[in-house]
């Protein structure tokens, strides 16, 4: 019995013209997946994110939902997401339902090509970091919360872009991970209306942190 909201099968089935952030250039770039997995959590709909190891190469320290790049055994990006998640966080792929994917999106500071994977946590189990030398924590972290109005702003990077932002369960959610979030709040309709006007500076030790 396929017990997956009708709100993620229409996100999914909407996710083609969703404005998720930037297209990947014609050509370059590595292949990459994402795993942006939903499930019922005790606060209602929530969504599956990892804190960033700040020993990392790639992202250091940032908020992101699990992933990475494709390696030459995956079959393709829903193997990869599912095969990262299962490495960063002790996911059990066979407790997850695989809704769709969306376009692919380009991350420019690691020259990923990144296809996000829409999942849904069927059978919830225990996730923590795995793998310590890349992911500091895993959350579970409720759209309630994402949604917000409080948790909600936008960060300035030095450049002068402001971007959206999220601070939820002690996370500081910014960049693609952040960008992405907002267009699937957006387009799955559980959106508040929030102050816009709210702009703050990207911390400096965040900056420095994500450029090493």
């Amino acid at each position: 019995m396929n017990d997956t909201p009708v709100w993620l099968e229409g996100l999914a089935a909407r996710s083609a013209v969703v404005p998720l952030g930037l297209r990947p250039p014609a050509e370059g770039g590595r292949p990459a997946a994402v795993l942006m997995l939903f499930g019922d959590g005790p606060y209602g709909p929530d969504v599956l994110l990892i804190q960033r190891s700040s020993n990392g190469r790639n992202h250091a320290g940032q908020p992101a939902f699990p992933g990475g790049g494709l390696e030459p055994q995956d079959a393709g990006p829903i193997e990869a997401a599912l095969r990262e998640a299962a490495e960063e966080t002790g996911l059990d792929p066979t407790g997850v339902t695989v809704v769709g994917t969306m376009p692919e999106l380009y991350v420019w500071r690691s020259d990923y090509r990144v296809t996000p994977v829409l999942g849904w946590w069927h059978t919830p189990c225990a996730v923590h970091a795995a793998s310590p030398n890349e992911v500091a924590s895993v959350e579970r972290v409720p759209i309630a919360e994402l949604v917000d109005p409080a948790n909600r702003l936008k960060l300035r990077h030095p450049s002068g872009f402001a971007g959206p932002a999220f601070r939820v369960r002690g996370l500081l959610v910014w960049g693609f991970t952040a960008g992405v979030l907002d267009g699937l709040l957006a387009a799955s309709g559980f959106e508040l209306p929030w102050d816009k006007s709210r702009v703050e500076d990207l911390p400096p030790d965040v900056i420095a942190m994500a450029g090493r």
